[in-house]
């Protein structure tokens, strides 16, 4: 652990919405010396009596499927478990093998690995729809072809216009939602030591949080106050997605990594969190 650098997160109370990976976050806070205030905001729900990656798969099989992206690596995993009743993995493999695959980043990079494949192309950093979009644009011709997107929770609506504006066909595949935690307490519990000015840095790492710490703050009628209210915190993004969102709810983010991954967020902030916090409340 770092020592009281005034360059390090020593001492400096840190909110963070992480929730799949939550003590992770909380370790890696701590690590670098923080005090770690981890409130998870969302939850997934698979959806029920899903029929659409069935869909896919007859429609792969029946080779009228072109191209497959795949979004998240819990959504491809999601995707494969429900598969599962209907195929082998082994028949999984063979018939999202026998089409083009691309991937958003290297989370269903690793879910592919598991069925032995490999994608055809992957989306570059920060693994966003743009990036998504700029490697087709290089490598495939979309006019006529049918494409299949695996979604995570919301529809990508730029992403999805992208292809529609090239000339394809899209095949939507949700495979899970997001929802509210079960218990919400936490999460109303962080807001309150926003509002207190008890934060001195505030984490997103998913377009989701944006939405749900908002939800949440409406249903208290604190939500148009909270852009105000953190005025005096370090607001960081994980990345250009989370960015927008934030954005979209009257925010601009104080800090965006260099790469959108958690450890190398936390490691990088640490070395000039206290800095760009102490010139933001000058």
């Amino acid at each position: 652990m770092e020592s009281s650098s005034r360059s390090s997160l020593q001492g400096l109370r840190i909110i963070s919405f992480e929730s799949r990976r939550a003590k992770e976050m909380a370790e890696l806070i701590r690590r670098h010396g923080g005090e770690p205030i981890v409130a998870p905001s969302m939850r997934e729900v698979p959806l029920s009596e899903n029929s659409a990656p069935l869909e896919l798969f007859q429609k792969i099989g029946a080779r009228r499927i072109d191209l497959v992206v795949l979004l998240t690596g819990v959504g491809t995993r999601t995707m494969v478990d429900a598969l599962a009743i209907h195929y082998s993995r082994e028949q999984i493999a063979e018939l999202l093998g026998s089409v083009t695959l691309l991937a958003r980043g290297p989370k269903p990079v690793a879910a592919l690995k598991e069925l032995g494949l490999q994608p055809t192309f992957t989306a570059p950093e920060p693994n966003t729809w743009k990036e998504v979009l700029a490697i087709l644009d290089s490598n495939v011709q979309l006019k006529g072809k049918c494409i299949a997107v695996q979604e995570y929770g919301i529809t990508n609506q730029e992403l999805l216009s992208g292809l529609a504006a090239r000339g394809a066909k899209i095949l939507r595949v949700p495979v899970y939602r997001w929802a509210l935690p079960e218990d919400i307490a936490p999460l109303q519990a962080a807001i309150r030591d926003i509002v207190a000015a008890n934060a001195d840095v505030v984490i997103f790492t998913s377009a989701t949080q944006v939405e749900n710490v908002f939800k949440v703050a409406q249903q208290d009628g604190l939500d148009t106050k909270l852009p105000t209210l953190l005025a005096r915190a370090l607001v960081v993004s994980i990345g250009p997605v989370c960015s927008e969102a934030l954005v979209r709810f009257g925010l601009k983010p104080d800090f965006e990594p260099a790469h959108p991954k958690m450890g190398f967020m936390i490691g990088e902030l640490a070395q000039c969190g206290r800095a760009l916090l102490e010139a933001k409340r000058r």
